[in-house]
């Protein structure tokens, strides 16, 4: 009778289920986490805004928001590309050139303050008001200095009582207070002055947010501004910085974290159907005794991968398009993407994520059954039998160079600094992780070693499990595998954040010595040192490799050392003036720039810098990584102002409310809560996927040991014995996955933290106690569970 390897793969599937369920459940995890990364990844590539601003503005003649950079050498050279931190503005020479094309409109845009507490309105220009669709509601247009029109919500904004035409207001704005009269009224909330005193109260005469042209032809345009600007038109109107963040986010965490967790999905699940082969070794050692070709048993596992993969992609899409509309609707509602952008859900993540599914099966189930399919039919159940000890000539190697480039990216990230450094942590889990798949069962033998020991003295069955353990290696390892992946990821995502918020409130109390903080003061605010927060481009690193990175920087107007302790290590806070700038340390060793050495830095609003650093300091990462004077910060913020005000002793009159230096601190770590909840998110993902796939081997495993079980059941040992002895088995994979997670974690941390902060890891103990104790129960829930399942059937045979 012919071998027929189609109806022997269905009729295993058909007739033991149960081999098969941790296959079918890793990959449906798999197809889940790769579709929800996909969907955020299209999303973040098709995201779009309908134009706001200038929707009924034909053409639209703005900065280029990305400044553009050769990065590599050679024929190995490339465009990188970098969002600049703030508005970048176009010349406003530009509006004479492109006068005689149409009629041009200038653009600018600043907040202003009445008197009181009220927050900020938005102020222009008048001439706004021919693509803003902005009408009088009474009165006239501004036209000489010293008028302003008021929105009807603007009455609050620009001081209590204000509205009625001739009344005189006071205005506080980017150039200091000034007193306007009322000429009009006109519908929203902003604030409208002539085109000319915009411009000067904008505190960037010289600069304009954007150019609108009617009656103009956009070739013409783009011919006149020969490329030192951009000419937008349709829906490349929605000029919105917002919609370039949600981009940058959206296609970061499906690209970037996405690619690390389809990396994990599938290595997880390559390891659970290499397990389900396995322990189906004796059925292909019987097969090949009979005459199975090696060609038929490769072919009865790609069967089985076929017939259970499909249905895993299908049902896997499920809970990946849930949990993409949960993540979306978090970040929304966090204020990280703006309201108007939609996820797009279409087949393309969710066919490739199905495919990546269907792959993953084959190449493990291809992986698996090398061995099974090429052993001779003689040698093949006595192969069977036994567990092979001797270690893999492929894998050995290989995982030795997976632990070696681990060790190595960890050293380069420790000589990295910000982004780098904190880019490379799920990289260098990764490789280690990989070693310990790759030499899990030689780690695995050497855990049992070594864990065995204390087993021995807790009687019978601790040293029945020590035995066991030992002389399955590949097995525990296959157990133990899923729990370090799930510790150590987690414990980085989360050791790290909390790292970095520990060297960030210690060096914000300790270095903020000012005795109040004045958040959001007048633009002529006096009796304290004036800081603009802010953020900056820095070009990191040397070479080829060299990039601009965003880092935090602040504008003093004073002498900040009253105010603050940077913790100067070189040179000296005293000589700043314009033209220079104190660096933090981490940015100056990346960069490899000391006190005398120039800096090459994009102001907020792209201009390029390159000050001569007179300090460095230690303290960067709790109150700014570049100090500049708040002279070379004029004109390229979008406020155009401090943003606060440092006061030693009393709070003078008249400069609004005060906060202590500990409530500042608290109000810091506030803005950084959704930096928190997205590493408790990715952790979450992770580390939640690790600890199902280690459930599910561990169910695995137990449920084939069914003979086992009852054959001790058969020889006299008692139900309590053999549960005893799987739970100290199940100790032993908890307590090795771990330490071994720990001990990545670690490895991983410590080069990364030093690099970005200075200090060792952070690790809370109550939280790392929290994961320790996690994956214990998971070890012992996921072992005893199924075993009391199997020892509740009688023993009539083995």
């Amino acid at each position: 009778m012919p071998l027929r390897p189609n109806g022997l793969a269905r009729a295993a599937v058909r007739l033991r289920p149960a081999a098969f369920a941790g296959t079918f459940v890793a990959l449906l995890m798999t197809v889940a986490i790769v579709s929800a990364c996909g969907i955020l990844l299209e999303s973040g590539a098709r995201a779009s805004l309908p134009p706001t601003r200038y929707a009924q503005a034909p053409v639209v003649v703005a900065a280029d928001q990305q400044i553009h950079w050769q990065a590599g050498s050679g024929e190995g050279a490339y465009e990188e590309a970098v969002r600049v931190p703030e508005r970048a503005r176009v010349d406003a020479a530009l509006l004479e050139r492109l006068a005689p094309l149409g009629r041009a409109v200038p653009d600018v845009v600043f907040p202003v303050r009445g008197e009181g507490d009220s927050g900020p309105v938005e102020a222009s220009g008048w001439g706004a008001a021919a693509f803003t669709g902005t009408a009088l509601a009474g009165g006239r247009a501004p036209g000489a200095p010293g008028e302003v029109v008021l929105g009807a919500g603007a009455g609050a904004g620009a001081g209590a009582g204000a509205g009625a035409a001739g009344e005189r207001i006071t205005l506080d704005t980017p150039v200091g207070k000034r007193e306007f009269r009322v000429v009009g009224r006109a519908g929203g909330t902003g604030v409208w002055f002539s085109d000319a005193e915009a411009r000067a109260l904008s505190g960037h005469p010289g600069a304009l947010d954007a150019v609108v042209l009617f009656d103009a032809d956009p070739e013409r345009v783009r011919a006149a501004v020969d490329g030192r600007a951009q000419v937008l038109t349709g829906a490349a109107r929605a000029v919105d910085p917002q919609l370039a963040g949600a981009k940058d986010l959206l296609t970061g965490l499906g690209g970037s974290f996405g690619g690390i967790a389809a990396l994990v999905a599938v290595f997880t699940a390559a390891g659970t159907v290499a397990l389900s082969v396995g322990q189906r070794s004796r059925e292909f050692a019987l097969l090949r005794a009979v005459g199975a070709t090696p060609r038929q048993i490769r072919r009865i596992v790609a069967t089985e991968a076929l017939l259970v993969a499909p249905a895993a992609g299908v049902l896997g899409c499920v809970p990946g398009i849930g949990l993409a509309v949960w993540w979306f609707g978090q970040l929304q509602a966090k204020g990280a993407i703006p309201a108007g952008v939609e996820l797009a859900v279409s087949w393309i993540p969710l066919v490739c994520a199905a495919g990546v599914g269907l792959v993953t099966a084959l190449l493990a189930g291809w992986a698996a059954a090398r061995r099974p399919a090429r052993i001779r039919p003689g040698q093949a159940l006595a192969a069977a039998a036994v567990e092979r000890l001797r270690p893999g000539w492929i894998r050995t190697p290989l995982g030795i160079a997976a632990l070696a480039g681990g060790a190595a990216c960890a050293g380069l990230a420790a000589t990295s600094g910000g982004d780098d450094a904190a880019n490379a942590a799920l990289g260098v889990v990764m490789l280690f992780m990989l070693a310990v798949a790759l030499l899990g069962p030689l780690i695995a033998r050497a855990c049992a070693g070594v864990l065995g020991l204390p087993l021995r003295a807790a009687g019978a069955s601790g040293s029945l499990a020590a035995a066991n353990s030992r002389a399955h290696a590949r097995r525990l390892a296959s157990a133990i595998t899923p729990i370090v992946l799930a510790m150590a990821f987690s414990s980085v995502l989360v050791f790290l954040h909390t790292s970095e918020e520990e060297a960030t409130r210690q060096q914000q109390a300790a270095g903020l010595l000012a005795d109040h903080v004045i958040t959001d003061p007048p633009a002529d605010a006096r009796g304290g040192v004036a800081i603009t927060r802010t953020s900056v481009l820095a070009m990191f690193g040397t070479g080829p490799e060299r990039r601009f990175q965003s880092a935090s920087a602040q504008g003093v107007a004073g002498d900040v050392t009253t105010v603050q302790d940077l913790g100067v290590r070189e040179g000296s806070l005293g000589t700043l003036r314009p033209g220079t700038v104190a660096v933090d340390r981490a940015l100056a060793e990346s960069a490899r720039l000391g006190v005398g050495d120039r800096v090459e830095l994009r102001l907020p609003d792209g201009v390029p810098a390159d000050p001569e650093i007179v300090a460095v300091y230690t303290r960067g990462l709790g109150l700014g990584q570049v100090t500049l004077p708040a002279s070379d910060l004029t004109g390229h913020t979008t406020a155009g102002r401090a943003t606060e005000l440092l006061v030693r002793g009393p709070v003078p009159a008249g400069l609004g409310p005060a906060v202590s230096p500990s409530e500042w601190t608290t109000a810091q770590s506030t803005e950084r809560e959704v930096s928190a909840w997205a590493n408790a998110v990715m952790a979450a993902v992770l580390g939640g996927f690790a600890a199902v796939a280690a459930a599910n081997t561990l169910v695995m495993t137990v449920l084939d040991r069914r003979r086992e079980l009852r054959m001790l059941r058969l020889v006299g040992s008692t139900r309590r014995q053999v549960l005893r002895m799987l739970r100290w088995e199940a100790l032993l994979i908890g307590g090795a996955g771990v330490t071994l997670g720990t001990a990545i974690a670690l490895a991983t941390l410590y080069p990364l933290t030093k690099a970005v902060t200075g200090a060792p890891p952070h690790v809370p103990p109550v939280l790392y106690a929290s994961f320790a104790a996690a994956a214990l129960a998971l070890g012992l829930t996921a072992t005893l569970l199924p075993a009391h399942w199997s020892l509740r059937r009688r023993t009539g045979g083995v």
